[in-house]
């Protein structure tokens, strides 16, 4: 579900619940109402995510095994999410998907010729974005990292984690015109 849907819908169960309260709110303007209406749907959206990310923390098993030359970059994961995380280090981008059983796409550094971000208006407000990768991986051409928190904070951290595996393995860029 996307963000702006699951927005609605906390909204709705808010105006729902205040409804069903029976709260006389006839001394707060229309205007103010929606105004706390959506401040309270932005409050419970952000604390269920940090529940969450400190659920998954808790229950996550030891520390992925990373070789002596590589090292982790950045950990996260998509905005309300319990099944799926991502794992940035200096070699390689891992997304690892599952709650019980577990699924891990790696995707080398090397291998990556692109990588955009963008935010929807939902996902501003939540300071959210998408950033995909392409490449010439044979099992997975292009990935998205969905909903990451700082989106560009972390585009930046990728770009330069990839600038420096292809300088590390000794591949230059080319254009021809």
């Amino acid at each position: 579900m996307s963000i702006e849907k699951t927005h609605a819908q906390v909204i709705a169960s808010i105006w729902q619940s205040i409804a069903q309260s029976e709260v006389d709110l006839s001394s707060i303007t229309p205007e103010d109402q929606k105004t706390l209406v959506y401040g309270i749907a932005d409050s419970v959206m952000l604390a269920f995510d940090e529940i969450i990310g400190h659920e998954v923390k808790n229950n996550t098993p030891a520390k992925l095994e990373i070789d002596d030359d590589e090292h982790l970059i950045w950990e996260g994961r998509p905005f309300l999410s319990l099944t799926e995380s991502y794992v940035i280090t200096s070699e390689r981008i891992k997304i690892i998907t599952g709650l019980i059983s577990r699924h891990v796409e790696v995707f080398e550094l090397i291998r990556v010729q692109d990588i955009d971000y963008k935010q929807s208006v939902g996902e501003r407000v939540f300071g959210l974005g998408d950033i995909f990768i392409r490449g010439q991986d044979a099992s997975e051409p292009a990935i998205v990292l969905r909903n990451v928190a700082k989106p560009e904070e972390v585009y930046e951290t990728l770009r330069k984690a990839w600038l420096v595996s292809r300088k590390r393995h000794g591949l230059q860029f080319r254009e021809y015109m």
